[in-house]
């Protein structure tokens, strides 16, 4: 191994102890995905500042795609500018093509999400490319990252997020071996993280978990994430069985923002404040308050008004024997 790759490990595993579990808020970029109505700038970096204020330290801060096509990310790089001046946070964007790693490696995030499909249907519908050109473009990616890195600077880590890990909107039942086959090619072609995302919501907590230990078994070392849709309400139980069966990255976004394209009507990610209160109540030092997490929501309220707000913990308060006072949502 050389230097520079020694290097990256080493960051990486500063980030990604063993023992620890990163918790992504991705409202501002997955939940922000396909609403017609969005914050201003001035939100989004006051959503970021007191989220930060409440103790979170990773976020997904928005996808460099078209402006014209994608209003809710022309200030991205505002965004990340904001998100800099605070310390010790991590940055993740999602980056769909070559011209977005550039813009994103140019603004330093310090992970761009890279989506590959379970389903052939899924990924020509979602990138109009076939699984193995999305493999071949993750290596492109990964070469480009390498290269940052022997030349002295340190490029973002590449997480490779397989859509549709759980089964697809438009083919159904997705095999499990097509998942570990997928997982093995994006760490051959260089990917840093491995995400499995229930895109649509199909996913029970037996399935994620033995999902989630098998893929584990296979990349060894190798940081794995899930990305939890709540469409059937099985977010939370799910995301519970990913802990124990090895996941050490979670998404999740404030309110349960989000959708997917492809499961019309359906509620969004896992609510980030339920999911930081699973980990707590599973012995997990978040070193977030839930109680200043939960009042960011009145941001969205203001912003969004039409866009339905999601979570149990916002709606009930915590428990009396957490000296909390009930949380208004």
């Amino acid at each position: 191994m050389t230097l520079a790759a020694q290097n990256r490990m080493t960051r990486l595993q500063q980030w990604f102890p063993a023992d620890s579990v990163m918790l992504r808020e991705v409202g501002l970029r997955d939940g922000l995905q396909l609403v017609k109505q969005f914050p201003t700038t001035l939100q989004k970096q006051q959503w970021l500042s007191r989220e930060y204020a409440a103790g979170v330290r990773s976020f997904e801060v928005g996808s460099f795609l078209p402006a014209s096509r994608f209003p809710q990310f022309a200030d991205v790089r505002d965004v990340i500018a904001h998100a800099r001046s605070l310390p010790n946070l991590y940055l993740a964007a999602l980056t769909l093509n070559e011209r977005g790693v550039a813009d994103a490696m140019a603004e330093g995030v310090d992970e761009m999400v890279f989506v590959i499909s379970a389903s052939e249907s899924h990924s020509r519908a979602n990138t109009n490319r076939s699984r193995s050109d999305a493999v071949s473009m993750l290596a492109r990616i990964c070469e480009q990252t390498q290269i940052a890195e022997q030349e002295g600077r340190a490029a973002p880590f590449i997480s490779a997020g397989i859509a549709m890990a759980f089964g697809c909107s438009l083919e159904g039942h997705v095999d499990a071996d097509e998942v570990l086959r997928m997982a093995d090619a994006c760490v051959d072609a260089g990917a840093d993280i491995i995400a499995l995302a229930d895109t649509v919501g199909y996913a029970g907590p037996k399935q994620v978990g033995e999902l989630v230990a098998a893929v584990k078994r296979r990349i060894g070392n190798t940081p794995l994430g899930v990305h939890l849709h709540d469409t059937r309400g099985m977010a939370i139980a799910n995301a519970a069985a990913a802990l124990d069966n090895g996941a050490t990255l979670l998404d999740g976004a404030l309110a349960g923002l989000g959708g997917c394209p492809f499961a019309p009507g359906a509620t969004g990610n896992v609510v980030f404040e339920d999911l930081v209160f699973l980990c707590e109540t599973k012995g997990y030092d978040t070193g977030i308050d839930l109680e200043a997490l939960v009042q960011v929501r009145e941001i969205l309220a203001e912003a969004m008004p039409q866009e339905p707000l999601y979570g149990g913990l916002a709606r009930s308060g915590l428990p009396k024997s957490n000296n909390q006072q009930n949380i208004d949502g």
